[in-house]
């Protein structure tokens, strides 16, 4: 990567790992074509604290919402027949926005665990199948990326953009698998996990139109069997990025510099997918192949 070795973080730690009594091992339909067909008994992503501060993860085949009330205590939020992949907390209101592979965007109360369509389709076209979003601080719009089953082979993904007017905008239409995405601190530029070509993507949003100028690599990741997943933001801007396959979070300054590496791979290799605690100090990790959420310090600014 032609930079100075990124800086070890050693203590990687368990935070919590998803109860026996919420392990189902079975195929399923998603891991036939995710997972080569594997007997999963769970596929933890999309980590997000709602607005009372409690933990919530998604499991993916399974189609559950799981909401940690401590780490030894997990509760099923909702279930339903879906395919929940990437959460943010909305600030307008309180609810959770899912992005879902198979039924689009939706929204969970996580009070009463209800569930109600936000976006299932776009001009009634149907979604290649919807994996991550994040919410403008700003503006209260959400960005989700429409990665389906899009790769170098077919470098069709999308990102959109969803106003709070409920104007769509598509912003990347060029994308090979995007999957992970995330705003800087302003809100003024907007990164995507582009996992097909172990890329991360930056571009400048602008508020008042759709167009997207002079998108850029920000940064290039180790290629192997699997490229960047989810990813959040720290406060003082750098961008963590899960590497599921090499089993790695690497942390990019605002500069696409990687500065940081935290191994994961004493739980396995399979993290997919991170955020921030409320307090800003720790960063939380799921570790889907073990069903584990891991957790690690976040290093002080330089």
């Amino acid at each position: 990567m032609w930079f100075a070795p990124p800086r070890e973080i050693a203590a990687v730690r368990a935070f919590s790992r998803l109860p026996e009594a919420l392990r189902h091992p079975r195929r399923s339909a998603w891991a036939d074509a995710n997972a080569t067909g594997a007997a999963l008994h769970s596929f933890l992503e999309g980590p997000c604290f709602d607005a009372a501060g409690r933990l919530h993860v998604v499991d993916i085949p399974n189609g559950r919402i799981l909401r940690l009330d401590s780490p030894e205590r997990w509760e099923v939020v909702a279930e339903y027949e879906g395919w929940p992949n990437g959460m943010a907390l909305r600030p307008a209101d309180g609810a959770l926005l899912i992005a879902d592979y198979r039924r689009g965007l939706l929204a969970l109360d996580p009070g009463s665990g209800r569930i109600a369509p936000v976006l299932e389709t776009a001009l009634t076209e149907g979604f290649k199948g919807l994996n991550d979003l994040v919410v403008h601080p700003g503006d209260g719009s959400v960005l989700f990326t429409d990665q389906g089953q899009t790769g170098l082979q077919d470098p069709t993904g999308r990102v959109f953009r969803l106003r709070t007017d409920g104007g769509l905008d598509r912003l990347i239409a060029t994308a090979p698998s995007p999957n992970g995405i995330a705003l800087n601190r302003t809100g003024t530029h907007c990164y995507v996990a582009m996992t097909r070509s172990s890329q991360v993507w930056r571009f400048a949003l602008r508020p008042a139109d759709a167009m997207v100028g002079k998108a850029n690599l920000f940064c290039q990741l180790p290629g192997g069997p699997a490229g960047p997943d989810g990813m959040a933001v720290d406060a003082a801007d750098r961008l963590w990025v899960t590497n599921p396959g090499h089993g790695i979070v690497w942390g990019l300054d605002p500069r696409g510099v990687p500065v940081w590496r935290a191994d994961c791979t004493g739980f396995g290799l399979m993290p997919t997918n991170c955020c921030v605690t409320p307090d800003g100090a720790t960063m939380l990790v799921t570790e889907s192949a073990s069903g584990t959420i891991l957790a690690f310090d976040i290093p002080p600014a330089a």
